[in-house]
């Protein structure tokens, strides 16, 4: 009976008052925060998919496995000729061991998240084009946690969790053997948020690097933050890693705006005060500006938890462009201009990977969606993509997308971690 008491009243004490299209948009509504005693936590438990089982694409498209049986995929990097880098990785367990996160760990490790680390990139290659990868080869091991790539010229990037590295390239390439050389350091230690994306200029001379906070919102203190919750940007050049905009909890995914050339950015924002609060954004990411975190979200609503305040900071704080819903945990972005196997009306618009709450009550992500944007700016609601991610009753999970990227055909790809897939979504015509 105690424990029935504790999980009711304790564990299990809040649920969303709002839909969560209300906290998606231009404008998404922003209740009271509702702090509790212990935050919700609503797990999805990972059963993995059936033999010939897929996800549910949206009406018009087909999804098909491009690659299965990986290890942990999560991020995507196309090279020119077409063949695909896959980040086989998971957190490197460097995380402070205090009572919280232990919590924590065991809650991931009960989503899928709790695998030991690949530390591989792997390479598909898909020769004849017949929307399979029918070769798929170990192409860079003996990482540390990868996330991020990026090719300029012969030189590709590889963003670990602790540093960025460069490895030699030729278009063609199955297999670098070369250790790779340390272009810079990385924030890292305990790594509460260890993944680490980069994305180069448009002329190549820069790389842009998300670098999550170390906390939720600044409870080991700030000096543990010094570097972190930000977007910085490398001078190839000179070696110099500066911040390019900061306050960002956890930003991921990136990409370059096709019609302005403005810097796009998916941010994962705090927990810990309810289900409606806060929900994670899109937003063209403006030089020198400061979003929030950890003194206030959205603009200036202010965080009464990060002490001590900084009124002065949170003046100056801006609000996102877009919203994608509370605890979404949207991850991976693509602007879908180029992509040729889906029908013309999801070719003007951004996809988002949603790898899905953890503590939000119901659940919320565990789904591609699709906003779409006229004159460079998102102009209406989010479409579903790719959904059926949940078993019909939400208790389980047969998979959770990570990273979206378009092929060099023009069709959508999606890692799904949990699932060991890469998924391959056309129009419902193409092969």
């Amino acid at each position: 009976m105690a424990c029935v008491v504790f999980w009711n009243v304790v564990a299990r004490p809040e649920y969303a008052t709002l839909t969560i299209m209300e906290g998606m948009g231009p404008h998404p509504k922003l209740p009271q925060p509702d702090a509790t005693l212990m935050p919700t936590v609503n797990i999805a438990r990972p059963v993995g998919w059936q033999a010939g089982q897929t996800p549910v694409a949206a009406p018009g498209l087909s999804v098909s496995a491009f690659s299965n049986e990986l290890d942990h995929p999560r991020w995507l990097y196309r090279l020119p000729n077409g063949d695909i880098l896959v980040a086989e990785s998971n957190s490197p367990g460097t995380d402070v061991p205090t009572l919280k996160t232990k919590i924590a760990g065991l809650i991931m490790s009960r989503a899928g998240a709790g695998v030991p680390s690949p530390d591989r990139i792997v390479l598909l290659r898909d020769a004849n084009g017949d929307g399979k990868a029918e070769t798929r080869t170990v192409f860079l091991e003996k990482l540390h946690s990868p996330f991020g790539m990026a090719l300029i010229g012969h030189d590709l990037y590889v963003a670990n969790a602790d540093a960025i590295m460069r490895f030699p390239y030729h278009d063609g390439d199955m297999r670098i053997t070369e250790p790779g050389v340390k272009v810079v350091d990385l924030p890292s230690g305990y790594n509460h948020h260890w993944t680490k994306n980069i994305l180069p200029s448009p002329d190549g001379r820069m790389l842009y690097v998300t670098v999550g906070s170390n906390s939720n919102v600044g409870e080991n203190g700030m000096a543990v933050e010094e570097g972190r919750a930000r977007i910085d940007r490398l001078d190839l050049a000179t070696g110099s890693l500066t911040p390019f905009a900061t306050g960002l909890r956890n930003p991921n995914g990136m990409a370059w705006e096709p019609q302005t050339g403005a810097l796009w950015a998916v941010v994962n924002e705090r927990d810990e005060i309810g289900s409606d609060l806060v929900p994670d954004y899109i937003t063209a990411v403006k030089e020198g500006a400061f979003y929030g975190w950890p003194y206030s979200y959205y603009g200036q609503h202010v965080d009464v938890r990060a002490q001590p305040a900084q009124p002065d900071l949170v003046v100056k704080a801006i609000a996102p462009d877009y919203a994608v819903g509370p605890h979404t945990a949207s991850l991976g972005i693509a602007f879908s201009q180029g992509a040729d196997a889906l029908p013309e009306t999801w070719r003007h618009g951004l996809f988002v990977a949603q790898h899905g709450s953890w503590n939000r009550r119901p659940k919320s992500g565990y789904k591609v969606i699709y906003v779409p944007f006229e004159n460079g700016q998102p102009s209406g609601l989010p479409v579903d993509v790719l959904t059926g991610f949940l078993t019909p009753g939400e208790e389980h999970v047969y998979g959770r997308p990570v990273d979206v990227l378009l092929a060099k055909d023009g069709a959508l790809l999606v890692t799904d971690d949990v699932g060991k897939t890469v998924w391959r979504v056309s129009s419902a015509e193409q092969p």
